[in-house]
């Protein structure tokens, strides 16, 4: 009789938990700074799993300057294709939504923001340096046409959109609220939920209604892997990763067989080159970065006066200003790095030639060579040869006066491990 009754409370505890029909959670993401392809894997992979565990929704909390065009929409089609409902909340207060994130906000199922934030300026500039007026038309009209068709698939203000990106408006949360630009100002994240409650919003996969009450929320940060990530993403990491790379390539060339730093460079560089990926890089502004680094090696070589070293410095700074062409801030080098990595590589190699020059002039210690200039003593008498005892051994000597056993000498050449010597004389002494 109990495996009667045990079977069926088997199955509907199978149904209830199976993960089709389970209580999911809302999951919530938070987001802040440039929107690269790091913030673009990021929010497409928890989407992803919303939608796999049925979550409720997903709630993206947004604070971007903007970013890359790409990885823009890269979000915005994650978000048209989820089967979860997606919100976009612009917080904490002081948080904005420019530029791309104007974008992300408007194509969000519910746009939210809270009080002290705004959101705009979302014109279109080319991360790759000025472009000409024919091809920042171009841009224009795609972007403002992209927008309104967000906008309009959201049931938002396509108008306000449009002037976002014509006419590079930008907006308080309040005004956004009052222009349908977004659906609600909450002061914080448990208001807004609230607020959300029951609403009836179009997914993917037709009309969903979210259900916010009594739902826990679970809160995704970034891996370890997506943080890594993010960081050589930013311009001034990815130039000092560069630098760094060729540092250690330098080192490992010029002392074969010290493994590390080779090893260091080496990853400094690939990782890098995966930033540079992300990036507006104008390889002439590399070429100039490796020239001046080459005239500071050559000086090392070739006696110049300083003029290689000039040329380095002139040349590694016009490369590192160079480096990045874009005139948005977060994608340019800051003067605060450029200046101090120009001056600390100028003076490593100041340094290092200067210990070169200083070891080229100093007498040698070691060797034949470091024989001249000792003082020792005569072991037999000395003309055309004979022998002295210099530190600690016995040599085959010679010399063009006559030194008597004895007499102290100091040793003037070194022919063929034969030594020319000379008397010390008295005055000497």
């Amino acid at each position: 009789m109990k495996k009667i009754f045990l079977f069926p409370a088997i199955l509907l505890v199978t149904f209830y938990f199976h993960p089709s029909y389970v209580c999911a959670d809302i999951i919530v993401i938070r987001v802040n700074g440039v929107v690269n392809p790091v913030m673009s894997e990021f929010i497409s992979k928890n989407i992803d799993v919303a939608d796999k565990e049925n979550a409720e929704a997903v709630v993206i909390e947004l604070d971007t300057p903007g970013g890359l065009d790409t990885s823009m929409r890269s979000i915005v089609k994650k978000i048209n294709s989820s089967k979860t409902p997606v919100i976009v909340y612009v917080a904490p207060g002081g948080a904005r939504a420019a530029s791309a994130g104007v974008f992300i906000t408007m194509a969000a199922h519910v746009a939210a923001m809270a009080p002290g934030t705004n959101i705009g300026a979302a014109h279109p500039v080319g991360v790759g340096g000025k472009m000409d007026k024919t091809m920042a038309e171009k841009a224009e009209n795609d972007a403002a046409a992209y927008i309104i068709s967000i906008a309009e698939r959201r049931k938002r203000n396509a108008e306000w959109a449009e002037k976002a990106v014509r006419e590079s408006l930008s907006i308080t949360a309040n005004d956004a609220l009052k222009m349908n630009v977004i659906d609600h100002v909450s002061p914080d994240l448990k208001s807004l939920l609230s607020a959300v409650d029951k609403k009836e919003v179009e997914t993917s996969v037709g009309k969903v209604k979210i259900s916010t009450s009594g739902i826990n929320i679970s809160y995704k940060e970034m891996s370890i892997r997506h943080k890594v990530l993010d960081i050589i993403s930013d311009p001034n990491i990815a130039y000092l990763l560069m630098l760094l790379g060729f540092y250690g390539i330098f080192f490992e060339l010029t002392n074969p067989g010290a493994i590390f730093p080779g090893v260091i460079g080496a990853l400094s560089l690939i990782l890098a080159l995966y930033s540079f990926q992300t990036l507006p890089v104008n390889y002439a502004g590399v070429m100039l970065i490796v020239l001046g680094i080459v005239l500071f090696i050559l000086e090392i070589k070739v006696t110049s006066f300083g003029m290689l070293t000039v040329g380095g410095i002139i040349a590694m700074t016009i490369g590192s200003i160079m480096l990045f062409d874009s005139p948005l801030p977060f994608l340019s080098l800051s003067l605060k790095v450029i200046l101090p990595a120009v001056i600390i590589t100028a003076l490593f190699f100041s340094l290092t030639i200067y210990l070169v020059v200083k070891a080229y002039k100093r007498r040698p210690v070691t060797g034949t060579e470091g024989l001249v200039g000792l003082t020792g003593e005569a072991r037999t008498d000395i003309h055309n040869k004979g022998q002295v005892f210099i530190h600690g051994e016995i040599w085959s000597a010679w010399s063009e006066e006559t030194i008597k056993a004895g007499e102290e000498v100091v040793v003037e050449e070194v022919n063929h491990l034969k030594l020319k010597v000379k008397l010390i004389s008295k005055n000497q002494e």
